[in-house]
């Protein structure tokens, strides 16, 4: 996999950047804080989304814009793929609105799913990515920083074992719930097995027998009972027959009664109600007549002989045509009043504004006026300051006359006296070395020759040469103690020599300070002394425009008065039209009077003849009522003659005889057949505990049989439990030795010092360092350097594990190198280059590393350099390409 161009929009300091990145390796290079660091974030943010992020999403878009939009090309497996993200904010957090993923094959949309896609692509999740291709910025230690298990969950998860584990454990979660379920059906087995013991002691079968007995028992005295009932019944219902025919007889001569009454009521209350007509025709008369007398009272009034429908509709359509052209004639002097009024309002609010406007215009003349005295007098002090500033100048300027060397070349100075201190410093530690070396050889010296042994070569020392050495050898230390002690005094002088030359270099930057300050104050006195006779006549100026606003506010107030005095003699006249407009409304109102009169007479004259039709109704249905009761009358008459009461006596008796008969026979069958209920109850219970009995032989037997396949597949489980088990130890067993191959191999070119023999990983990934003489450390007691160059070699081992492991299917994300330099001194830097040289010759088709140093840049196929606009605070970037030399380098950095 690797990256192919990413472009950026409003992306932390990126205002707008567009790169392309190339296979091999690419050094991203600028001054510090320039946005290098960023660049690699975006390229990471655009896989992972927020995931990839150390804080939130507001910390993403520039200060100050609204939005931002993230783009990313990378390819994968020989497939080329582009994320677009787009974050916007609002109100006081930012949101991601746009995230795409498209592909050759498929376009992905959301955050979540594209996310998800970039993980089962790269088969890593934004942790994942970190922990293996992506060494942040400040992250170099972070995997021998992390425990044991931490560093087993990282490793294992990018080895892909932490699948196994879950394989693991959802096969143990499996057995767990085979073995709950089956204890449960053991317990159910337990259980039917009590139940069947329990049902068998009942004895069923026998208990069925005699039930069904005495059941047929009963059964034959019932249908004896049955037989001898039915005479008697058949007596009951003679009787019975007899008895009802009278019953309704009688209620037939009880109905004709009712009906009876009914009619002589209804014809009292007809009588009555004719009479009530009559009186209604009355009032309906006199109300008429009263409705004509008031007309004729209204109709004097309306100018009009006669109450014709045709007279009146002609008086109307003249009074409402009049009426019609006073209300426009209204209307008209209503919108004459409104064009005044507002005349009269707009004039009078130019007259407020204009009067305000030249009130503000003097009192910003005032201001401006007092702003003008204080800056006079500002200017008097700053010219005072300025010829100061000027005599401390020229003070500081002839001081440089004793200085050493000129202005110029106080920094060249001090840099000269610092490289002779530093070698005078060296040549001090090389004469303290030697000298010790010299004392402690004539000491050895010394000891042999009072033990009489040579000092050369330890033999006895009689007759030997080598003893007249030990003089010469004294009179060295002698000379290289003489030697030491003015090379310290050597040291001493030019430390002071040193001190001075900073104190020349400090001063030539404070006059450096004071000449710009000089300056600034000049220019800042000759801008301000050159426009005290503009700010003046604008001053006057404000003050004429608020003259002329106040005459314009006065003619303001002259039209507003006109205007409303127009208002008042509209008014006047609209008073007079809505007088008339009321007098015609009367006319109108005396006309409408005139037609309801003429309504209400026809109504009390059409009331009149229909009670007089009702009345004669009613008369016509009392004589249909009265022929209808002669008929009823006469039916009753009938109907009394018809019965014989000795007949009725008789049918009584053998009534209530054959129902004392019938009532001892039902009791018997009652209880026969309450008994009979209940033996078939029993006999139902009976059978169904025989139902129940079988069925619970059969679900014992089911139950039996789940529980021996439940046991079966809870041994199962357990087999695959232990496998996956098995398998991630083994493949983790593995993973260690080639890891802890690859980490020795990586470690040992990387570290240049031979103290250090071997490191050792074991099966839990903690790590153990061994020194040449076989003393164990644990890692976090390395030095600042060997931990950054240890960590670095480890996150390149397991790269590289993870390269071999997937064989190509796979490609792996681009190596990122985010400062990894920092804790390493020249040496192990080149070293470091070497690193990123083997990780290409091991197939890594791009590594990304953000550095300054130059052996970097130079190994680089390609230079991206990041500079940042010290006005807006926007970095841009740019390409170099291949290696540069150090000179390059110095230029681009500003380095001398």
């Amino acid at each position: 996999m690797r990256f192919d161009r990413v472009r950026l929009e409003h992306f932390k300091c990126y205002a707008d950047a567009d790169l392309v990145l190339e296979p091999g390796v690419t050094v991203i290079h600028g001054p510090n804080g320039s946005g290098k660091s960023s660049l690699l974030e975006a390229c990471f943010f655009a896989l992972y989304g927020h995931r990839a992020l150390d804080k939130t999403l507001d910390d993403v878009v520039t200060i100050g814009a609204e939005d931002a939009r993230i783009e990313l090309w990378f390819s994968h497996a020989g497939r080329d793929y582009h994320v677009e993200r787009e974050i916007r904010v609002r109100g006081d957090s930012a949101q991601t609105t746009t995230c795409v993923l498209e592909g050759p094959d498929e376009t992905v949309d959301g955050a979540t799913d594209v996310r998800a896609r970039v993980t089962e692509l790269l088969r890593m999740d934004s942790e994942a990515f970190v922990n293996c291709a992506y060494v942040r910025q400040g992250e170099v230690n972070k995997l021998i920083n992390a425990s044991p298990g931490d560093r087993q969950d990282m490793i294992d998860d990018l080895l892909q074992l932490g699948k196994l584990e879950t394989y693991r454990e959802r096969a143990k979660n499996a057995r767990l719930g085979v073995k709950h379920v089956r204890d449960d059906k053991r317990g159910a087995l337990s259980e039917l097995e009590s139940q069947i013991t329990e049902k068998e002691d009942e004895e069923l079968y026998q208990r069925l027998n005699g039930l069904e007995s005495e059941l047929k028992e009963v059964e034959n005295e019932v249908a004896q009972l049955e037989t001898k009932r039915e005479p008697a019944a058949e007596t009951r219902q003679q009787a019975e027959t007899v008895l009802e025919e009278y019953r309704e007889a009688q209620a037939d001569i009880e109905e004709l009664e009712s009906e009876i009454a009914d009619l002589e009521a209804a014809i009292e209350k007809r009588e009555a109600e004719r009479e009530r007509k009559a009186d209604e025709i009355s009032e309906h008369r006199e109300t008429a007549e009263e409705r004509r007398s008031e007309r004729a009272s209204v109709l004097a009034e309306t100018e009009l002989d006669r109450p014709e429908s045709a007279a009146l509709e002609a008086r109307r359509e003249e009074l409402e045509s009049r009426l019609e052209e006073v209300r426009e004639s209204i209307q008209e002097r209503l919108l004459e009043k409104q064009e005044h009024a507002s005349t009269a309002e707009r004039a009078a609010e130019r007259a407020e504004e204009h009067t305000a406007e030249a009130q503000s215009k003097r009192e910003e003349a005032d201001e401006r006026e007092r702003d003008l005295e204080s800056d006079r007098e500002q200017l008097s002090e700053r010219r005072e300051k300025l010829s100061a500033l000027e005599e401390t100048v020229a003070t500081n300027r002839e001081a440089f006359d004793e200085a050493p060397v000129d202005r110029d070349g106080v920094e060249d100075h001090r840099e000269s006296v610092a490289s002779d201190l530093t070698d005078a410093r060296e040549r001090v530690a090389e004469l303290e070395a030697t000298l010790t070396a010299k004392r402690e050889a004539v000491a050895e010296t010394e000891r042999l020759r009072e033990e009489g042994k040579c000092p050369e070569c330890g033999q006895p020392v009689e007759d030997s040469p080598h003893v007249e050495t030990l003089d010469d050898d004294r009179e060295a230390v002698a000379d290289l103690e003489a030697e030491l002690e003015a090379a310290r005094e050597r040291v001493t002088e030019l430390e002071e020599r040193l001190r001075r030359a900073e104190e020349w270099v400090e001063r030539a930057a404070d006059l450096d300070q004071r000449e710009s300050n000089l300056e600034n104050l000049r220019t800042l006195v000759d801008e301000q002394a050159g426009n005290f006779e503009e700010r003046a006549a604008a001053v006057e100026r404000l003050r004429e425009e608020a003259d002329d606003l106040e005459a314009e506010a006065a003619e303001a107030r002259e039209a507003a008065a006109e205007a409303r005095e127009e208002v008042a003699t509209v008014k006047t006249a609209i008073g007079d039209l809505n007088t008339e407009k009321s007098t015609v409304d009367e006319a109108l109102e005396r006309l409408d009077r005139v037609v309801d009169l003429n309504e209400a007479i026809t109504e009390h004259e059409d009331a009149v003849a229909r009670l007089r039709e009702q009345r004669a109704n009613l008369t016509e249905q009392n004589d249909l009522r009265r022929e209808r009761l002669a008929e009823k009358r006469a039916e009753r008459r009938e109907l009394a003659d018809e019965f014989d009461e000795d007949q009725v006596e008789h049918a009584r008796g053998e009534k209530e005889r054959a129902e004392q008969y019938l009532e001892k026979i039902d009791a018997r069958l009652e209880d026969l057949h309450e008994r009979e209920i209940d033996l078939r109850d029993a006999i139902g219970g009976v059978r169904n505990d025989i139902e129940t009995l079988e069925s619970l032989h059969q679900r014992h037997e089911e139950v039996s049989a789940t529980v021996d396949r439940l046991q079966s597949l809870y041994d199962e489980a357990y087999e695959l439990q232990e496998m996956y088990a098995d398998l991630r130890a083994e493949l983790r067993q593995r993973n260690v030795r080639r890891l802890e191959s690859l980490l020795n191999e990586t470690f040992e070119l990387l570290y240049q010092n031979d103290s250090y023999a071997r490191i050792e990983l074991d099966g839990e990934y903690d790590l153990t360092v061994f020194q040449k003489d076989g003393e164990p450390l644990d890692p976090e007691q390395l030095s600042g350097g060997e931990r950054a160059i240890f960590n670095l070699a480890l996150r390149c081992a397991i790269y590289r594990l993870l390269a071999e492991g997937i064989e190509g299917e796979t490609p792996m994300p681009p190596l990122i190198l985010d400062e990894p330099t920092v804790f390493l001194d020249s040496g192990h830097v080149s070293k470091l280059v070497e690193l990123v040289e083997t990780m290409r010759g091991f197939g890594v088709e791009q590594i990304l590393v953000v550095s300054h140093d130059e052996e970097l840049v130079g190994a680089a196929d390609d230079l991206v350099t990041v500079e940042k606009d010290t006005t807006t605070n926007r970095s841009s970037v740019g390409h170099e390409g291949g290696a540069i030399d150090a000179a390059a380098l110095a230029e681009l950095t500003g380095d001398d």
